[in-house]
């Protein structure tokens, strides 16, 4: 049982790659983590739902629907919420501009900090070489992706019945294979680009499942991570300060089961 902390609250959460709609999906862990975290501006950056996962076969346990609820609940509560779509949850493109539940879905947007810092917020598909001219190619990989998640699970499994806590090996081999390395480096300097185009102090964006935040030649470039391997979100303090949160880490157990009331 994991020890209740209380609610914190920030200006902005900014959250993506959540795939629900996947057995990789660390819905609990996020439930937890919105349960314990609230914010007047909440940012889904992409790829919440997974709609490529979907069509091949359904998949949706309660947890799941508990985070659309748990979503929809913000909103109606008076936070900003703003749905960016991604690639795999790309049929919501086809609603930017409406409104639903409280929740706005836009291509983009352009967020103002406390401290008065304009950042880019965007999915980042757009600027992925084999999204954008080899989406077979993409869809090849999503299918090895989730066979290794799939190993990913009993791999955890078997270390929390031995008493460790949870290690991404998904994770661990993207960082360490050096075609991957060089894929997330060209990614992070073509949205660093993109940031400097449009005249901004920086960009936040999802996609690549790698969370990051770092100056890149005179724009900030932050990656709020995922909701399958490392379970991390970035926050803006109320001075406007951003950290990237690993709540795996802080938690240090994965995954947290959370009741029907607790997640209300």
């Amino acid at each position: 049982m994991q020890p209740d902390i209380g609610v914190r609250h920030y200006r902005s959460i900014w959250i993506s790659d959540v795939h629900l709609g996947t057995r990789g999906c660390q819905a609990d862990l996020l439930l937890d983590f919105l349960r314990c975290h609230d914010s007047e501006y909440l940012y889904l950056v992409g790829d919440i739902v997974d709609g490529w996962r979907l069509k091949r076969s359904w998949y949706w346990p309660q947890a799941h629907n508990g985070v659309v609820q748990k979503l929809l609940r913000r909103a109606r509560k008076g936070a900003k919420v703003f749905y960016i779509p991604g690639n795999h949850d790309e049929a919501f493109r086809e609603y930017i501009g409406l409104n639903f539940g409280g929740v706005a879905v836009v291509e983009d947007a352009v967020h103002t900090t406390a401290d008065g810092r304009r950042l880019l917020v965007i999915h980042g598909d757009q600027f992925d070489a084999v999204v954008k001219y080899a989406k077979w190619l993409a869809h090849l990989g999503d299918g090895a992706y989730t066979a290794l998640l799939g190993i990913n699970t009993w791999f955890n499994y078997v270390r929390r019945k031995l008493g460790f806590t949870y290690w991404s090996l998904s994770a661990y081999l993207k960082h360490r294979v050096k075609n991957a390395v060089e894929y997330i480096g060209d990614y992070e300097k073509a949205l660093a680009e993109e940031a400097r185009r449009r005249n901004v102090d920086g960009v936040i964006c999802g996609h690549i499942h790698s969370a990051e935040m770092r100056p890149m030649e005179g724009v900030l470039y932050c990656n709020d991570g995922d909701w399958v391997e490392s379970c991390t979100a970035l926050v803006e303090h109320e001075s406007g300060e951003l950290e990237i949160i690993n709540w795996a880490a802080s938690r240090r157990l994965l995954p947290v089961k959370i009741s029907a009331r607790a997640a209300a």
